[in-house]
C-alpha cells in the first residue's frame, strides 16, 4: 500500500516526507496506523550521525495507534485494538526469558534498521530504492508493519496522541529509576537534563520516595516546570557549578544516585564526581562522547558505580500500564511536557527540541483523529 513517511536520506540530512510503498505484513507482523509519534532525542541522534545506521531510513519510536491488520501467527491483538509501540524482542533468549527484554540477544539487530524476517525491505520508494526501519516500528509514517513485541494494548478510551512518548523516553527516564537504581526510601537524587527523559526519572523519583531531587540544566524554563513536578532543588549549570552546589545542598556527601541526559562528557563526569560514598551513576543518553574516569580515584577510593540502564530495562507490555496508572493517580502528570506539532512540521518539531524550546514534540500524523 501507499504510505507518507519521513525519510531521512542520509547523514545530517533533513526529514522529508515522501510516498513510500509498504510491504503486506507478514505472518508474525501487525500493520498499525499510526495516530501520533513522539520524536525522541535518539531519532535526531541517529540522523545526525551520533550512531550508526545505515541511511536511508523511516525514523521514529515513539507511536501509538490503531492496528489495521494482523499476520496469520498473531494471536493477542485484532483489528481496531488501540496500541503503544516500544522495541521489539526476540522472546526467546536467554535475557528475554528471565524478564530482560531491554537485554536481548538480537536487540541490535531488531531495533536497529534489519530487513524483515523473510530478507524483504520493511519500505521502498517509487523507484524501488529499499529504506529501512527503525525500532521495527518507524513511526515517523501513516502506516507501518511491526512485532507483536512492539506492541502494548491500551484503552480505547485513552487519548492516542498523548501515548506514543511513553515507548521510549517516558520508559526510559522512569525504568532507569525504578529498575536501574531502585532508590531507597529517603535518598538523594541528581538528575542532569531536564528533557523528557530527565523529567520522568525525576517524576518517579518523587514516586519511589526520595526526599532530595536535585534538578540540574541550563534552561531556567525547564527548571521551573522541574520545581513544578518535583525537583526539590535546581541548579543553572550555566551560572554556578553543579557539583559544588550539590555538595552545598547535601551537606558535603554528595548524592546518592545520578543520571545524566545530556551526553555531554563534562556533565557525565559531573554526574560522577556529585556521587557520595557508594554512590551510583546512570548515564543513558544517545551519544557520540566519551566518559574519561580515573578508576581509582574517581570510583574505587569511593566505591562509586557506574550502570548502563538501556531502555529503563522495562518489560514494555507491563511498565507502560505501570505508568498510565501513575498518570491517573495524578503522580506523572507527563502531558506537561509534550507540544503538538502536525506530521508536515517534522523538521521544525526536530529544531525545537535540539534548542530547547519544546521539551516533547509529538507529530499528529492522523489529523482525523478524535479521542
Amino acid at each position: 500500500m501507499k504510505i507518507r513517511a519521513a525519510v531521512v536520506k542520509s547523514v545530517n540530512e533533513p526529514y522529508e516526507i515522501e510516498t513510500l510503498e509498504l510491504a503486506e505484513p507478514l505472518d508474525d507482523e501487525v500493520q498499525v496506523k499510526i495516530v501520533a509519534s513522539g520524536i525522541c532525542h535518539s531519532d535526531d541522534a541517529v540522523r545526525l550521525g551520533h550512531a550508526a545506521y545505515e541511511f536511508p531510513g523511516v525514523l521514529g519510536h515513539e507511536g501509538a495507534g490503531i492496528v489495521e491488520k494482523v499476520g496469520k501467527n498473531i494471536k493477542n491483538f485484532k483489528v481496531g485494538d488501540h496500541v503503544v509501540l516500544a522495541y521489539a524482542y526476540c522472546k526467546q533468549c536467554n535475557h528475554c526469558m528471565h524478564g530482560l527484554p531491554a537485554a536481548c540477544t538480537d536487540w541490535m539487530t531488531l531495533n536497529w534498521g534489519k530487513h524483515r524476517d523473510d530478507g524483504s525491505a520493511p519500505f521502498k520508494k517509487e523507484d524501488g530504492t529499499e529504506v529501512n526501519n527503525f525500532f521495527f516500528q518507524s513511526s515517523f509514517a501513516t502506516h507501518t508493519n511491526v512485532k507483536e513485541t512492539n506492541l502494548i494494548a491500551v484503552p480505547k478510551e485513552a487519548d492516542l496522541r498523548l501515548l506514543g512518548p511513553l515507548g521510549c523516553g517516558l520508559l526510559t527516564g522512569s525504568g532507569t529509576v525504578l529498575n536501574g537504581l531502585k532508590p531507597t526510601t529517603g535518598s538523594s537524587i541528581a538528575i542532569f537534563g531536564t528533557g523528557a527523559v530527565g523529567l520522568a526519572a525525576m517524576m518517579t523519583a518523587k514516586i519511589m520516595g526520595c526526599s532530595t531531587i536535585i534538578a540540574v540544566d541550563i534552561h531556567d524554563s525547564r527548571l521551573s516546570l522541574a520545581e513544578e513536578l518535583g525537583a526539590t532543588h535546581v541548579i543553572n549549570s550555566k551560572s554556578v557549578d553543579a557539583v559544588e552546589k550539590i555538595k552545598e545542598i547535601t551537606k558535603g556527601v554528595g548524592v546518592n544516585y545520578s543520571i545524566d541526559t545530556t551526553g555531554i562528557s563534562e556533565v557525565m563526569k559531573a554526574s560522577i564526581d556529585a556521587l557520595a560514598i557508594k554512590g551510583v551513576a546512570a548515564p543513558v543518553a544517545v551519544t557520540n562522547k566519551d566518559l574519561t574516569v580515573n578508576t581509582l580515584a574517581d570510583l574505587v577510593v569511593y566505591s562509586r558505580k557506574i550502570i548502563g540502564v538501556v531502555m529503563g530495562e522495562g518489560i514494555p507490555q507491563i511498565s507502560i500500564p505501570q505508568l498510565l496508572e501513575f498518570h491517573a493517580q495524578g503522580k506523572f502528570p507527563y502531558e506537561k511536557l509534550i507540544k503538538f506539532y502536525d506530521f508536515d512540521d517534522i523538521n521544525t518539531a526536530s529544531s525545537d527540541s535540539l534548542n530547547g524550546t519544546t521539551i516533547k514534540p509529538v507529530l499528529i500524523v492522523d489529523r482525523s483523529y478524535a479521542a
